[in-house]
């Protein structure tokens, strides 16, 4: 059973209520709530799981995630190195977790380069969605002076920005460099490819499965629980990469 709570806290309450009264073997869960309260009917019921996408604070919790400081870092490392100083970062509520680490290693990266921490503006989206993406790109370009690059939290803000951008007039990369994060299918299928930060998502549904299937195998209740954290890679592509960086 495959449910999309698309970040409602109520809705994933509502399954994963679900799920416990139908008394399932185990679940797979990327939770939408930052305080894990919903999980609590899982724990009820003592039905395994397993977080992904999300690091576990709790020992007994195993969980599958990847770095997104590290992630933050890349995307705007290579903005710098290209010779930006005015990045903005559209990310989305501060309490996400993932909104919150890309933050993070966007400022990691302005530090490393000794360049102020008042480069990088913060725009705030409400979700994480195209149609999000398109409203903070029309705020953005209301921003004086305008910033010369924009790194977005995930691939579908950066979809909407690019939206935005294009009827200004604007040229992307030459007037304004884009970076998205997820690299979704439809990142290189863009009317400008998009730079974004790669993360191994087969790889994490694959532990993900192998740790939930082995906790669910364990009848002795001493299962090793584990905390996994992958590294994202930076894929580089027009959206970023200006003509005369392409020779």
């Amino acid at each position: 059973m495959v449910c999309n709570s698309a970040e409602s806290q109520s809705e994933e309450a509502e399954y994963l209520s679900l799920f416990a009264t139908q008394r399932v073997r185990g679940v797979l869960v990327t939770p939408a709530d930052p305080t894990g309260r919903s999980l609590d009917a899982l724990r009820g019921q003592a039905i395994p799981f397993v977080l992904v996408d999300r690091v576990s604070a709790d020992d007994a919790v195993c969980s599958v995630s990847v770095d997104d400081v590290v992630g933050g870092r890349l995307a705007v490392q290579h903005l710098i190195a290209a010779g930006h100083r005015s990045i903005v970062y559209v990310g989305g509520p501060a309490d996400w977790p993932q909104v919150r680490d890309r933050r993070a290693g966007a400022l990691a990266a302005l530090d490393e380069a000794g360049v102020p921490r008042s480069a990088l503006t913060v725009i705030t989206a409400e979700r994480l969605d195209v149609s999000a993406g398109r409203d903070a790109g029309a705020r953005l370009l209301g921003l004086v002076p305008r910033p010369s690059a924009v790194f977005c939290a995930n691939d579908l803000l950066a979809l909407g920005v690019l939206q935005a951008v294009f009827p200004a007039r604007l040229r992307v990369p030459e007037d304004m460099a884009v970076v998205g994060y997820d690299d979704i299918e439809f990142a290189a299928a863009a009317a400008v490819p998009l730079t974004s930060v790669r993360q191994p998502a087969a790889a994490m549904g694959r532990l993900a499965a192998e740790m939930l299937l082995e906790e669910t195998a364990d009848e002795s209740g001493h299962h090793q629980h584990r905390q996994v954290v992958l590294q994202p890679e930076l894929v580089v592509r027009g959206s970023s990469l200006r003509p005369a960086d392409a020779d």
